[in-house]
């Protein structure tokens, strides 16, 4: 049996999560040059894909022993299962156009305790007090770190909704991420996820966007949901050159590779902690980079939400026992 490098896999971990942390910030400064929501996701999955080809090519023609494929059953599922996956960048993206990166990150922290009750739910099992405890410091924190309490801040809701419509999504691309076919190689697995993710980018892109340009039938649907004609237009393709390589690498490519390297070497409770960093450093980066304000009050909120994965994921007594007698 293969031995755990525990500081190998925190080590990954923290650097897919910080990665991962700077992409709302490419995405806002995208928005800031004038690409569009189906433009940026349309980018990172479309050069996602081709980089997680090459390197599928690369590992089967260097690889020593035939590496597994998925059957058909399986890629089936673990296209439905990305479906999510291309659903959360759309969602978080949309939300980033509404509110502020550092609002936005914090909404899709929500998974952490979206988690907990998908857990309960299947399990039929009621969470225990220390998971009670850590959901009601989150959403404690969450009313710290989106600075609610300032009467005079003004949250736009569509942004909230999306970034909560997110954090879903985010949960069901991680419980299926860790129960779907795990005995095949990473960049096989991912790319097949990423294709199903792909088919819902690529439909938000037609009804978005390129659809209402030559049908007036589907204008008129598009135009119930929102009044905002500007971004019907033809597609930009000066995307895939100026933002796409930093989305797809930062966004589709490097995290889930590192994460799939870290998880299994860390351990999914201390990897979930590392991986929290993604918070701060989502922050710091709208912060530094934006010049999005930041106040202590959200600092704080920052804080105690971290508290709560930390204290989420921290072995129990009888995991701790266990443990040291395996």
């Amino acid at each position: 049996m293969k031995k755990k490098n525990i500081l190998k896999g925190v080590l990954f971990v923290g650097i897919g999560a910080s990665i991962y942390g700077m992409l709302a910030t490419f995405v806002k400064m995208a928005y800031h040059d004038g690409y569009t929501t189906s433009e940026v996701t349309t980018a990172q999955f479309i050069l996602g894909l081709v980089g997680l080809l090459i390197l599928n090519f690369i590992q089967t023609i260097t690889s020593k022993q035939k590496l597994p494929s998925p059957s058909r059953k399986e890629i089936k599922m673990l296209m439905l299962a990305g479906t999510s996956l291309g659903c959360t960048s759309l969602f978080y993206y949309i939300a980033v156009q509404y509110i502020a990166v550092s609002i936005a990150i914090v909404l899709l922290m929500q998974s952490v305790w979206f988690s907990v009750v998908v857990e309960s739910f299947l399990t039929k099992k009621l969470p225990n007090a220390r998971k009670i405890v850590s959901v009601v410091i989150v959403l404690l924190g969450t009313v710290l770190a989106t600075n609610l309490i300032n009467m005079d801040i003004e949250l736009d809701w569509h942004g909230i909704f999306w970034g909560l419509l997110a954090a879903a999504s985010y949960t069901l691309t991680m419980f299926t991420s860790n129960t779907l076919a795990t005995h095949l190689p990473v960049l096989r697995k991912s790319i097949v996820m990423l294709s199903g993710g792909s088919i819902v980018i690529f439909a938000f892109l037609f009804f978005a966007q390129i659809g209402p340009m030559y049908s007036d039938g589907l204008r008129s649907i598009y135009l119930n949901f929102t009044e905002n004609t500007q971004h019907i237009h033809s597609f930009d393709y000066s995307i895939l050159w100026t933002y796409g390589f930093a989305l797809a690498i930062f966004g589709t490519i490097i995290p889930p590779i590192l994460f799939n390297i870290g998880f299994p070497n860390a351990g999914l409770g201390l990897g979930s902690i590392v991986s929290s960093l993604e918070l701060p450093v989502s922050v710091t980066m709208a912060y530094v980079l934006l010049g999005e304000k930041v106040e202590l009050i959200q600092w704080m909120g920052i804080i105690l939400i971290l508290f709560a994965i930390v204290l989420m994921n921290l072995p129990s007594k009888k995991e701790m026992t266990i443990a040291e007698v395996a």
